[in-house]
């Protein structure tokens, strides 16, 4: 059988089970974000597998260069996806649609323009470079992001999602450097083809493993307060855990240390790790760690900012001291919690008193 032949075959069942998939998400999750970028994610990997070409230097026309741009810009789609299924108080700003249309313009305009005039190979370079970068932030994301994640039955699968998409796009963009005007690349061409569709295949099947709720859960909704109180149904054993560990947030305040990790608060209740990370999620209804964090940090920062004899503390201050890193990621979570800001909450008190 030719090589082209093979190829078509590839693509064409990438492209319907993407599209397939992609159907699938927006349907089931569409109210989700990381399911409304999934399944745009799929979409732009459905356009990757329509133009993916190693080694070419032909020409590109004008109905092609779209769907090329498509692909290229579905790089900056993989980076906010990972960054809203690692991140479930992750949302889209509007320099992240400027990013993306930044990317996709480039790409169109080095098909359309660049390349007949300059010659493809430093195009080439030039786009799998930018390529290599949103795919190694996708790559940090879930590294800095994995380990919070409370669910375990999704961890796992989460992680080989991002790790499978990441490891072909980083091929795919190294060979069309290394092989980028080469001429002839038939082989490379099938096995990238083939590589595209085993990872698309292994990616649904792991996504069939899994409950989809859990993969792309709607907006949190803790089950219980910061104080433990409306735990039902633990046994004697987590009963005795979680009036440890409320007792070391209430009392002694840990969340406020710097870089707190759910590793050094099992090491300080003297259980496995996995133990207190299915507590936390399993009895207190929490996904996230740092969800479970910030709750009780946003209580201390709501008394310190309706106290009147702090009403000169700067809010930065305040923030700080109940232990977040910056400003920004407070504010952000103070008002996903409250509606208001700090200042706003601040004032609406001192008004109320």
């Amino acid at each position: 059988m030719p090589f082209s032949t093979i190829d078509i075959a590839l693509r064409g069942a990438t492209v319907a089970l993407l599209l397939v998939l992609a159907a699938s998400l927006l349907r089931g999750f569409g109210t989700v974000l990381a399911g409304r970028l999934a399944a745009a994610f799929a979409l732009g990997s459905a356009a990757h597998a329509v133009t993916a070409s190693i080694g070419t230097t032909s020409p590109v026309s004008a109905a092609h260069a779209p769907l090329i741009a498509l692909s290229t810009g579905n790089v900056v789609v993989f980076w906010l996806f990972t960054r809203a299924l690692f991140d479930e108080a992750f949302t889209l700003r509007w320099w992240h649609a400027l990013v993306w249309a930044a990317v996709a313009a480039f790409s169109f305009i080095n098909c359309m323009w660049i390349v007949p005039a300059s010659g493809a190979r430093l195009s080439i370079i030039a786009i799998n470079l930018i390529a290599l970068g949103f795919i190694a932030l996708a790559v940090a994301q879930t590294v800095a992001s994995w380990s919070s994640d409370l669910v375990e039955r999704r961890r796992s699968v989460r992680v080989f999602i991002v790790s499978a998409a990441a490891l072909y796009g980083g091929l795919n963009a190294v060979l069309q450097i290394a092989m980028s005007g080469s001429g002839n690349a038939d082989i490379a061409n099938t096995v990238n083809l083939a590589a595209l569709a085993g990872v698309v295949a292994a990616i649904c099947y792991a996504m069939m493993r899994v409950d989809g709720a859990e993969l792309f859960p709607a907006a949190l909704e803790v089950q219980a307060d910061s104080s433990g109180a409306a735990v039902v149904e633990s046994s004697a054993a987590d009963r005795k855990l979680i009036d440890a560990l409320m007792r070391l947030m209430a009392d002694e305040r840990i969340y406020r240390h710097d870089n707190l990790s759910i590793g050094t608060l099992a090491t300080k209740l003297s259980i496995p790790e996995y133990r207190l990370r299915r507590l936390i999620n399993q009895r207190l209804g929490y996904r996230n760690f740092n969800v479970f964090l910030n709750e009780h940090r946003i209580a201390e920062t709501k008394a310190a900012l309706a106290d009147p004899s702090q009403a000169e503390v700067p809010v930065i201050t305040i923030a700080m001291d109940a232990g977040f890193q910056s400003l920004g990621p407070f504010n952000r979570a103070f008002k996903a919690t409250t509606g208001v800001t700090p200042t706003e909450y601040r004032r609406l008190k001192a008004t109320a008193a």
